[in-house]
This record gives C-alpha cells, structure tokens and sequence, in this order.
C-alpha cells in the first residue's frame, strides 16, 4: 500500500471547476479489497466535467501527460484548490476521488487534509478501484490511457448526483466480464462512453441503445440516453456530447465480453475512430 501525489489531477480538476455539489457517499468495502464492478460508485456531478470555468491559477491540463504523478510536483495552487473549504473544493475533491478509483487499484491509495469553514480538520484517503492505469505513479500517462481514464469518468457521471449500479465493460483486463455472472445478471445494453479529457480541447461523447433508451432513464442514467426536460427537449449532461445511437456509432458488441470495440467520433469526414470505449449495462 503506497501514496501518491496528487498533482497532475489537481491540475484537472482545477481547470475543470464550475458550479456546486452535494456530499456524496463514500464508496463502501474493506480498504485494499478490490469490489465487484457492480459496486462502484456512480455519481459524478457533471459540473466537474465542464471545461467552461478555468481557474487562472490552475495548471493546463494538456501538460498533464508530459508528468507522472510525483510528490515533488505539487504546486501551491494545486494544494490550495483541495484544500478549498468551499463548493469549488468540494467539486475539486469529488471529481479527483473518481480518478483515482478509476486508475489506481484498491492497494494504492493517496492521502491529504484540509480545513473547513467551522476549523474542523478533515483526512482525505482516495483508494483506487476499478485499476485501469496502475503504474501512473510512476509513468507519464500517455494517450492511450489519458482515454482510457476519460471514459472512465464519463461512464460513471450521473446527471442526479445519485449512484446507480453499473457493470461496466471494455477491452482492459479490468473491464473484461467474459465468463462472470455480470453477464447474466446485468444484460439491458444502457451505451458506450469515449473521448479525452486531457487533451487542449477536451471532449467526451456518449451514443445510446434505442431500445432501452426509455428503461435507463427510468434508472435515472441519463448521460447517455440524455435527460428530457418538461417540455420533451433532450439535454446531455454537462460536456459529454450524444452522439446517438451506439448501432450507428460503435463496430458491432463483442459476443464473447459484450462491450463495443471501437467506436468514431463522426459519421462523416474525420471519423477519429478509438478503441479506447467503456460499454454500460444496466440490471
């Protein structure tokens, strides 16, 4: 069990600030002790995702893979940002605990404290989860894995800020579900989740299964599907872009894990095609 710095995603989640959040739940089990997919925490305020509000003091985050993640490396801005004992730190903290759970494994873990309005000092301890880029605390993440990290992200916000059990899916030893019972016991397809936040322009898109676009937003998972307001328009959450359907978007799901392998960005002129993709499916 170790610690690691947490610069480079202060870093993001400076640059990517805006708006308010509510407390959410800490994510339960023993610590060091890897949960099931199905019991990831699944409710990542889409406000953290929105790039709109740069903070000036923050570090660019299109800098971020030239860094692994060093101790040395944190700046005084990046400390004070999750050391904010207001709305802006809360979104700060929340979005790098979601990080970190999605590249890290649960025996690693990094650790700080920060002081609220009342003087009441609070311990932070992020445990990694899900595992998809491990060796990050000593390696520069690169492009493929800034994508993988990104979509990551993307598959687990909520446009409530409520958790919603998800069996999350991909090529990654991590997301590979080929012979476990998430298969069977969670099978309606909810769609596919890709892009880059770590790039100077930063994007994340989503497409949906038509037919059970109905079914998840009853779930109340609605960034793939989109949220319909009052009056039947369809609103995605915060910057990740609804494609549309995933039949349109994705290479056809792989029968063996049933995950999309690949899927483009556009249907036509520059395709930009990524296999870099994390398939949702619902109960």
């Amino acid at each position: 069990m170790y610690r690691i710095s947490i610069a480079g995603f202060v870093a993001l989640s400076l640059a990517l600030l805006v708006g308010c959040i509510s407390a959410q739940e800490e994510e339960e089990g023993s610590v060091g002790v890897a949960p099931s997919a199905l019991e990831f925490v699944n409710a990542l305020n889409p406000n953290a995702l929105n790039p709109n509000a740069l903070n000036p003091n923050a570090l660019n985050p299109s800098a971020l893979s030239a860094n692994a993640l060093n101790p040395n490396a944190l700046s005084s801005a990046a400390l004070s940002a999750i050391r904010d004992p207001g709305a802006a730190g809360d979104l700060s903290r929340q979005l790098l605990n979601y990080v970190v759970g999605c590249a890290f494994l649960p025996s690693q873990s990094f650790s700080f404290s920060w002081i609220d309005g009342s003087g009441k000092v609070h311990n932070e301890v992020y445990w990694g989860i899900i595992g998809l880029v491990p060796d990050w605390s000593t390696k520069a993440l690169d492009l493929y894995n800034q994508q993988w990290i990104s979509a990551c992200l993307a598959s687990r916000t909520n446009w409530y800020g409520v958790s919603v059990t998800i069996s999350s899916r991909g090529t990654p030893s991590a997301l590979d579900k080929a012979g476990t019972p998430e298969l069977t016991a969670y099978t309606r397809l909810e769609g596919a989740f890709w892009g880059n936040l770590f790039v100077p322009s930063p994007y994340l898109n989503a497409c949906y299964d038509e037919a059970n676009r109905s079914y998840v937003r009853s779930l109340m998972r609605e960034c793939a599907a989109g949220h319909l307001t009052s009056g039947g328009a369809v609103q995605q959450c915060g910057m990740i872009s609804i494609r549309g359907s995933c039949a349109s978007y994705c290479e056809a799901l792989n029968t063996n894990g049933m995950y999309y392998p690949s899927c483009v960005n556009n249907l036509t002129g520059s395709q930009e095609s990524t296999s870099r993709v994390i398939t949702v499916f619902l109960r």
